[in-house]
């Protein structure tokens, strides 16, 4: 095992996979999605001491039952560097969930990249217009 333990790693994945203004989800609400999607067993019980390091060696299902619930390779677990670059990516997705501009992000996936330039643009008109003398770039 590498640097960061499994509970580490389960904890930033509770703290950081959640839909904007949701809450973390509860131990039962991950076991029982667990259970039902992909038909593998699993208590809240064990998940809550899994993350609070009071259980380790988990098995390999019970890895890549988690790492599917939260959307992340099982590597996730396995690699400190694979977690290192998952944990990136996850800050980037919080930071824009938590400005509330996920739908427009979204949205522009599927604009051309002429178009994504116009909406930059403007984004930015916007912002210079709304920006008070004396502050700086940000």
């Amino acid at each position: 095992m590498g640097a960061f333990s499994i509970a580490e790693k389960l904890d930033r994945l509770f703290r950081s996979v959640r839909p904007a203004g949701q809450g973390e989800p509860s131990y039962m609400a991950v076991a029982e999605a667990i259970r039902s999607e992909q038909s593998v067993p699993i208590s809240h019980t064990y998940i809550w001491q899994l993350r609070t390091g009071r259980r380790g060696n988990p098995t390999i299902q019970h890895l890549t039952a988690l790492a599917t619930y939260f959307g992340v390779p099982v590597a996730y677990f396995l690699d400190d560097e694979q977690a290192a670059r998952v944990d990136g990516q996850l800050e980037l997705l919080r930071t824009i969930r938590d400005a509330g501009v996920t739908e427009i992000a979204l949205r522009a996936a599927d604009v051309s990249p002429r178009g994504r330039d116009t909406i930059s643009e403007l984004i930015r008109k916007v912002w210079e217009s709304e920006r008070r003398p004396g502050d700086t770039p940000g």
